[in-house]
């Protein structure tokens, strides 16, 4: 049972209206957003917030914003998120080879040393004490410009907001993210724990 039930997707229409978005990121509407609703200039403020971190601005990627969110919320603990994130990265355009080795992304071929970085970035960012460092900095300077560091940061910390809040709500995973987390997470061990 989550912390505080979600409320239907038509409780508030200008959520229900942002909540579009969550249509071509997903295919529903979180039930994390459904909660917020309870008080909806927190839903419409995150919706806002997650459209402005999403937006693509050159070449950090749809898919990679997706998969840097899911290396965060790996490191973070929380299983809703992943489902989610790599669910999106799927929608995206992530190719199927880094799909199905996204836990050994420092490794596999199919990853560039810029998506590397950038993911290794997503780590250390959410590691607490925090892990980013000059050996970091320089390395995502070889690849990426303070703009694209941004966008990331944007992401890692926005899923910094949702595992949090996922986790402590133990927020009911949709049917839809868990297919894609059994698909691509579930030889990992990926489960669904809480948020059943």
């Amino acid at each position: 049972m989550p912390l505080v039930n979600p409320l239907p997707a038509n409780h508030d229409a200008e959520t229900q209206k942002l909540a579009a978005f969550f249509n071509e990121t997903l295919g529903f509407c979180p039930n994390s957003v459904l909660t917020m609703q309870h008080r909806p200039e927190i839903s419409k403020a995150f919706i806002n917030l997650n459209m402005a971190v999403m937006e693509n601005k050159g070449r950090v990627t749809s898919s990679l914003k997706r998969m840097i969110g899911w290396v965060s919320s790996n490191a973070a603990g929380c299983r809703y998120c992943q489902a989610h994130t790599i669910r999106a990265a799927e929608r995206y355009g992530a190719a199927q080879e880094q799909l199905d080795n996204i836990w050994e992304y420092k490794t596999h071929p199919s990853f560039s040393d810029a998506e590397r970085i950038a993911l290794d970035f997503s780590v250390a960012a959410t590691l607490i004490p925090n892990g980013v460092n000059n050996e970091i900095k320089t390395e995502l300077y070889k690849y990426w410009n303070e703009g694209e560091i941004v966008e990331m940061l944007g992401v890692i910390s926005l899923f910094g907001f949702l595992n949090r809040w996922n986790d402590s709500m133990g927020t009911i995973i949709e049917t839809g993210a868990i297919e894609s987390a059994t698909q691509f997470l579930g030889k990992n061990g990926w489960e669904i724990g809480k948020h059943a």
